[in-house]
């Protein structure tokens, strides 16, 4: 019996039993730095996010076309011009997320393989070349292939090393193909190849549809590759193979004592990488028309990874936006375009004191049925609270 002018409260006077959880109002899946809009973004079922994101792509198809004020960069620069770079650089993160995001692999030379793709295209549509001509959408697969060879290679040569020791060979590679292009004869230095080929088709006036003045052809182009890149990637990280990455991203060695063969998906990671931006070198050179071993410094491959780290390490979206952003700074603010590389520098000292895990952070939970697996534990334990104790209804005994 309870003493008079008492509250009958005698499960509270005890203390916790060790190892239970004393603050049932705590969630068991803490909001993720994405907010209310992202975890309900993430609630949402996949068919609907896809309904969602129609309009989203059909204005960002649309952006040459409606050329916002706010966000044109014009008279400077060409907006059609600068929306193709944002792509081009927006696809070339994307694959550059697959080495460093996914797989957590430094790749400071990444800048190779662009230059591989650009190289394909050249040599294979310029009437500067004496090699076999082409059709220019041939060489777009023509580069994925190759620059994925060059990248197997890479990956079976380098990829026993680790860390600052990696990112120092990759490095040393990135300068290699650049030396390589101006010593080879047949790559032609920085005379380079003129006229590289471009897509079929024409204007009712007669003139080519995908001109070097033009960017917004192949502004719609590059996006049209990003929208089939995203759903590959997409499908490929909820897979084993995606799995593979983010445990070897995570702890290496506690991926191999799992039993993951770790060298062989590093070797995958490199291969699709490169792939990708050989894609994206192959886009540059038909767009410009000309390719030289001055386009493929080192200074482009730090800017590349820049856009990654900008965006979000391991997220495909936050790829897009850091390689657009870095892309499209330059351009819209003409002024202080020498000075990008001193600005990127600040801004990635900033991003990595207050926000370092970019500016759209990766979810952590990347496996097939994570979704679905989290809301049926979080509705048990949501059942289970409302369960009272036996013993703990707050009677007096």
């Amino acid at each position: 019996m309870s003493a008079p002018g008492q509250s009958a409260t005698p499960a509270a006077a005890d203390p916790p039993a060790a190892g239970v959880d004393n603050q049932p109002d705590r969630p068991l899946f803490r909001r993720r730095p994405t907010g209310r809009l992202g975890t309900w973004w993430h609630r949402q079922p996949r068919q609907s996010q896809w309904l969602y994101l129609i309009p989203v792509v059909l204005l960002v198809y649309a952006l040459p076309i409606l050329n916002p004020p706010v966000l044109t960069t014009e008279p400077g620069s060409d907006f059609a011009i600068t929306c193709f770079e944002m792509s081009k650089f927006a696809l070339v993160a994307i694959g550059l997320n697959i080495v460093v995001g996914y797989a957590g692999l430094l790749d400071l030379g990444y800048v190779a393989f662009f230059a591989v793709g650009a190289y394909v295209a050249a040599m294979f549509t310029s009437p500067d070349s004496p090699y076999l001509k082409i059709p220019y959408l041939w060489t777009l697969p023509l580069a994925m292939v190759v620059t994925a060879l060059v990248g197997i290679f890479l990956g079976l040569s380098v990829l026993r090393l680790r860390g600052d020791y990696l990112a120092i060979v990759t490095l040393g590679f990135g300068e290699i193909i650049r030396i390589l292009a101006t010593i080879i004869p047949a790559m032609k230095g920085q005379v380079g190849f003129q006229n590289v080929g471009a897509p079929p088709g024409t204007r009712d006036s007669g003139v080519p549809l995908f001109t070097n003045s033009d960017g917004a052809p192949w502004y719609w182009l590059t996006v049209t590759i990003i929208i089939v890149v995203l759903f590959l990637v997409g499908n490929l990280e909820r897979s084993r193979v995606g799995r593979a990455w983010i445990a070897i991203r995570e702890d290496e060695d506690a991926a191999e004592i799992m039993g993951v063969p770790t060298f062989k998906y590093k070797v995958w990671a490199f291969a699709l990488g490169a792939a990708f931006g050989g894609l994206s070198g192959a886009l540059m050179a038909g767009q410009i028309g000309f390719v030289n071993n001055q386009r493929f410094d080192v200074q482009t491959s730090i800017l590349f990874l820049a856009a990654v780290v900008l965006g979000g390490q391991g997220n495909k979206v936050g790829a897009i936006v850091g390689g657009a952003l870095v892309a499209y700074i330059p351009y819209r603010f003409v002024e202080i375009a020498n000075y990008k590389y001193l600005i990127f520098g600040i801004v990635l000292v900033l991003l990595m004191i207050f926000r370092p895990q970019g500016l759209i952070p990766a979810r952590m939970h990347l496996l097939t049925y994570a979704r679905r697996a989290r809301t049926w534990i979080s509705s048990m334990v949501a059942g289970s609270e409302r369960r009272v104790p036996r013993g703990q209804d707050g009677g007096a005994t």
